[in-house]
């Protein structure tokens, strides 16, 4: 991904008000982001823990979703999740449900999707191996190629956001 300044970041947002956009506190370290390791940017905001982003490269320009984050972790019986962005197994606390409103008038009215994806958004870390998923967590191996599962990893975050800029 092509390092992007804060102003970018912020008019790239579809699915909040302008006024959301400027509030919204950049990573912590966005100084000393492995911009050449992220195909997205994703972080949960420092200033409000219910709220994360989401930047996605596109052809006219970055996209940007914001999302809720749950306020109480799910409950499950299950040991483990996996992230339906980069298929990476977590310890359940790992993986979280983030939904993010619509664009446009639909998503005023309240309308949602939703996607279990890992809790601190490193989705391509994940992937190049520079993280390595907590307790019982793991990359299982595969038979793509680390350039394959990165396009699969974009696919699916492509159709998520696609389901949101439809709304």
């Amino acid at each position: 991904m092509e390092p992007l300044t804060e102003k970018e970041i912020r008019a790239s947002f579809v699915n909040c008000t302008k006024g959301d956009a400027a509030r919204m506190k950049l990573p912590l370290d966005f100084a000393e982001l492995p911009w050449p390791d992220l195909d997205f940017l994703g972080w949960v905001d420092p200033g409000a823990p219910l709220r994360a982003h989401v930047v996605v490269p596109g052809p006219e320009g970055p996209v940007g979703v914001t999302l809720r984050v749950p306020a109480v972790g799910r409950t499950s019986a299950m040991k483990s999740s996996m992230c339906q962005i980069c298929l990476t197994s977590h310890a359940s606390s790992g993986v979280t449900l983030l939904a993010a409103p619509l664009a446009g008038p639909r998503g005023r009215e309240g309308n949602t999707v939703g996607t279990y994806i890992c809790a601190d958004l490193a989705c391509p870390l994940y992937v190049r191996g520079k993280r390595q998923p907590k307790l019982r967590g793991q990359r299982h191996e595969e038979s793509l190629t680390p350039d394959e599962q990165v396009a699969r990893m974009m696919g699916n975050l492509n159709g998520f956001v696609g389901r949101v800029t439809a709304g």
